[in-house]
C-alpha cells in the first residue's frame, strides 16, 4: 500500500471517529434524562422487569438481523446477485423481517423468557414488536455505513432513539405507569428506524428487477450464521449478566445493575460504532494482502478507543456515588458495579477491535472463542452470585459480582483474540501506550480531591476537571501526528463514492 493510500485510510477512520465521538456526546445528553426519569418515577423494581425483557428482545433481534451489521459490507463488496446494490440490501431486509416476525410471535405466545419474575402486563408483552424494527434498523444502518455514512447512525441511535424514549417515558408515566418504559422503548425503536430509512431510500433507491428466491434467501441465511452468532454472542456478553442476575436476585437489584450498565455502556459505544467505518477499510486491505496496514489501523483505532474510554471511565467512575445518586438514593448501592463495568469496557477494547478483522479472516475460530467467552462469563456470573449469597452479602454485592464476571471474561477474550490476529497478520497487536498511565495518574488525583466537594460540585466541577486534566496530558504526551487526525479539522473526507473491494473469505 502506498503512503498516500494509508494516510487516506487513517483519514477516513478519523472522520468516522469524529462523528462517533459527537454521537457519544449526543447520546450522553439524551441518555441521562431517561435514566433520571426511569429511576425517579418508575423505581428499581419496574426497571428490573423492563431490563429483563429488553435483554431477550434485543438479543433475538440481533440474531434475526443475520449478521448483516458486518456481513452486508462483504456481500456488497463482492457484488453478489444481479441488479443494483439495493437488491442485496432488500434481500437481507426481507429475510430479517420474516425471521423477526416469527420470533416475535413465539415470544408473545410464550413470554416467560422475557419476564423471569412473572411480573408483567398485557401491554408489556407488546415489547416483542420491537424485534422487527430493531433488526431492520441494524441492516439499514449497515448499508449506509458501507457508503461511509456514519451521520445516519449518529442521528438515529444517538439523537432520535434516546430522546424519544426519554420524552415518552416521562409522558407515559402519567398514562400507563405500569408499562410506560416498555411502550416508550417500542416507540423509540420505530422512530430510529424511520430516521434511518429516509437517507437509506435517498441513497440506494428502490430495488430494480428484484425477485426474492427462497433458495437464494436460504443460502444467505446459512452463510450468515457464523456472523450472526458472533454478533449475538458479543452483544450477549453485555446482557447475559442481567438475565442471570434476574434469576438469582430481586427485580430491584436487576434495576440497580441496569442503571450501572447503562452508564457504563456509554463509552462502549465509542468502540462498537467504529466497526462500520473500519470494516470497508479492512476488506480493501485484505484484498490487496496488506497485512501491515491492517495491523497499523487496528492498533491506531484501538488506541483512539482506549484513550477516549479511559478518560470517560475516570470521569464517570471516580464520582460514581454522585452519578448513581442522580438516578435516586436506591441506586447508590450500584456504585461498585459501575466502577467494575467501566473498567471492563476498557479491557474489552482489544477484543472488539481484533474481532473487526477476525470475522473476515477466521470467523469460525473467532466464533469458538466468543462462545467460550460467554460460557466462562455465564459460569463466573452464576458462581460469584451464589458465593455472595452464601456469604450473606446483600443485593448490591450480587450486582458487583456480575460485573466482575464480565470483566474477567472480557479480559480473557482480549488476550486470546489479539494473539490470534497477531499470528494471522504476522505483526504484533498492542494498543497500550505508556502515556495512558501518565494521563490517568493526575486525573485520578484530581478526581479524588473532587470527592471531598458537595455532591453537586463533585459533578459540576469534578467531572470537567477530570476530563480536562486527562485530556491535556494525553494530548501533549500521548498523541502524535496520526493520533491528532482524530480531533483535527482535516480528519479526512469520507469517500462515500468509493466502495470497499472484494476479499477472499477464509472461514477457518
Amino acid at each position: 500500500m502506498t503512503t498516500a493510500s494509508a494516510d487516506d485510510d487513517l483519514a477516513v477512520l478519523a472522520k468516522g471517529g469524529q462523528q462517533n465521538f459527537l454521537g457519544f456526546l449526543l447520546r450522553l445528553l439524551a441518555r441521562l434524562p431517561f435514566l433520571f426519569i426511569a429511576g425517579r418515577l418508575y423505581g428499581s423494581a419496574a426497571l428490573g422487569t423492563f431490563a429483563s425483557a429488553l435483554v431477550v428482545v434485543e438479543l433475538v433481534a440481533l440474531v434475526c438481523a443475520l449478521g448483516e451489521k458486518r456481513g452486508l459490507a462483504q456481500r456488497l463488496s463482492a457484488g453478489e446477485g444481479e441488479g443494483p446494490p439495493a437488491n442485496l440490501v432488500y434481500d437481507g431486509m426481507l429475510l430479517a423481517l420474516l425471521a423477526s416476525l416469527l420470533a416475535a410471535g413465539i415470544l408473545y405466545l410464550f413470554p416467560a423468557p422475557l419476564f423471569p419474575s412473572g411480573q408483567y402486563t398485557a401491554l408489556d408483552q407488546l415489547i416483542v414488536l420491537a424485534i422487527p424494527g430493531y433488526a431492520l434498523t441494524e441492516i439499514v444502518l449497515a448499508a449506509q455505513a458501507y457508503r461511509y455514512d456514519i451521520a445516519t447512525t449518529v442521528r438515529a441511535r444517538a439523537v432520535v432513539e434516546p430522546w424519544t424514549i426519554s420524552i415518552l417515558a416521562g409522558a407515559f408515566y402519567f398514562v400507563i405507569p405500569q408499562s410506560g418504559l416498555e411502550m416508550a422503548y417500542l416507540a423509540s425503536i420505530y422512530a430510529g428506524l424511520a430516521a434511518a430509512l429516509w437517507p437509506f431510500v435517498r441513497s440506494y433507491g428502490a430495488p430494480s428487477g428484484w425477485r426474492p428466491h427462497p433458495v437464494k434467501m436460504a443460502r444467505i441465511g446459512v452463510q450468515a450464521l457464523p456472523l450472526a452468532t458472533a454478533d449475538a454472542i458479543e452483544w450477549g456478553t453485555r446482557r447475559i449478566d442481567i438475565f442471570i442476575l434476574g434469576l438469582f436476585a430481586a427485580p430491584s437489584a436487576v434495576g440497580v445493575y441496569y442503571i450501572a450498565q447503562q452508564v457504563a455502556s456509554l463509552p462502549q459505544k465509542l468502540k462498537t460504532s467504529f466497526e462500520p467505518i473500519l470494516g470497508p477499510v479492512i476488506t480493501r486491505n485484505l484484498k490487496t494482502g496488506d497485512h501491515a496496514a491492517i495491523a497499523r489501523q487496528v492498533c491506531q483505532v484501538g488506541f483512539w478507543i482506549v484513550a477516549m474510554q479511559a478518560g470517560i471511565a475516570l470521569a464517570l467512575g471516580i464520582p460514581g456515588e454522585a452519578v448513581m445518586g442522580l438516578v435516586g438514593p436506591a441506586f447508590v448501592g450500584g456504585t461498585g458495579a459501575l466502577a467494575i463495568l467501566l473498567a471492563a469496557e476498557v479491557v474489552a477494547a482489544t477484543a472488539v477491535i481484533s474481532e473487526a478483522v477476525l470475522v473476515y479472516v477466521a470467523r469460525v475460530r473467532n466464533l469458538w472463542v466468543s462462545i467460550a467467552t460467554i460460557a466462562v462469563q455465564a459460569g463466573l456470573t452464576a458462581g460469584l452470585i451464589l458465593l455472595v449469597d452464601r456469604l450473606g452479602y446483600d443485593e448490591p454485592f450480587k450486582a458487583a459480582a456480575a460485573a466482575l464476571a464480565l470483566a474477567l471474561a472480557l479480559g480473557m477474550a482480549s488476550f486470546i483474540k489479539a494473539r490470534m490476529l497477531s499470528r494471522f497478520l504476522g505483526h504484533p497487536i498492542n494498543i497500550f501506550r505508556w502515556p495512558l498511565v501518565y494521563a490517568v495518574a493526575p486525573a485520578v488525583l484530581v478526581g479524588w480531591l473532587a470527592t471531598f466537594l458537595p455532591e453537586w460540585a463533585e459533578l459540576a466541577l469534578g467531572v470537567p476537571a477530570i476530563l480536562a486534566v486527562y485530556g491535556f496530558v494525553i494530548w501533549t504526551r500521548g498523541f502524535g501526528p496520526e493520533d491528532r487526525l482524530l480531533l483535527g479539522r482535516k480528519g479526512g473526507a469520507a469517500r462515500a463514492e468509493t466502495p470497499a473491494t472484494p476479499l477472499q473469505d477464509d472461514v477457518r
